[in-house]
């Protein structure tokens, strides 16, 4: 009878030394240090970049030209347009935005899939082809042109188209922004209220509404600052339009074809930086309620 020994193994040798600890947060640092640079190149290049040219272009024969060009026949009126649409497309998206994200988030309903992608749609429609599908619209041979002669109220070439455009533009900035604080949102507040008597209204204005507050802030940021810089689509339903038509985008577009370089430089500098402190403002305001 044989008597089997079992074998004793020894532990594996490791076949490298470990690395040391200072060499691995050295190498950390270095990665991090290689992603951060990449990060400042990307936007240094396709923001900052741009905004610098900008500027000198607009300074390049001095702060009373830049004065000067504001003096120009329509400028203050184009600027007032586009404001002026910019607050109504606020206004539509505030009320109708909110009802739209309200039904998504409470309901579900056949072809809530389906709508949920066409709100999208305009982050993939360009907003030239936007303006021409209005056209097509309300134009004088478009499907709805009859109705608009009829009613005596003109859509394409005229103010009422370029809402309509600028509406379709910032149609999911509001929505996108609601829809995951209606999400996020304990319903079991609504129903306490409920309980304790309180109406549908009182419920909404005085427990559902201040949780809605920093979502409709945001999403009136970002629309309103889209809104001011539309120009694809309100070029195409305005028919390029000229003179008290024009928007700000509008003018800039005219005065670079007619080589009014610092008139044009001057006007799409005020207007980006009056939507990037908008986009700053929103920012700040995150942080603050963080």
């Amino acid at each position: 009878m044989s008597i089997t020994i079992p074998k004793v193994t020894s532990p594996l040798k490791k076949l490298s030394n470990p690395v040391p600890a200072w060499m691995a947060r050295s190498r950390e640092k270095w990665v991090s240090w290689v992603l951060v640079t990449i990060v400042i190149v990307y936007v240094g290049l396709l923001i900052v970049a741009p905004l610098g040219a900008l500027t000198l272009g607009a300074f390049e024969q001095g702060v009373g030209a830049i004065f000067e060009s504001f003096n120009q026949p329509f400028v203050l009126i184009s600027f007032w347009n586009t404001l002026w649409i910019s607050l109504v497309v606020v206004v539509v998206h505030a009320i109708f935005g909110t009802i739209v994200s309200w039904v998504f988030v409470r309901h579900r309903f056949p072809g809530r899939g389906l709508i949920n992608g066409l709100i999208d749609m305009p982050f993939a429609v360009s907003p030239v082809v936007a303006g021409y599908m209005l056209l097509l619209l309300f134009g004088r041979n478009g499907l709805f042109g009859p109705l608009v002669e009829a009613t005596g109220m003109r859509v394409a070439f005229a103010f009422p188209g370029m809402v309509l455009a600028t509406l379709f533009v910032t149609m999911p900035f509001m929505i996108r922004e609601l829809v995951p604080v209606l999400e996020a949102f304990d319903t079991r507040q609504e129903k306490a209220a409920a309980t304790l008597g309180a109406s549908s209204w009182q419920t909404f204005w005085r427990v559902t509404f201040p949780a809605l507050r920093w979502g409709l802030i945001y999403g009136i940021t970002l629309t309103f600052a889209r809104a001011l810089g539309e120009f694809g689509a309100v070029l195409v339903i305005g028919g390029a339009a000229q003179g008290s038509l024009m928007t700000t985008t509008l003018f800039i577009y005219h005065a670079l074809e007619e080589r009014q370089y610092i008139a044009a430089y001057s006007a799409a500098l005020a207007l980006g930086l009056f939507s990037l402190i908008l986009v700053l403002g929103s920012d700040w305001l995150r942080s603050r309620k963080h």
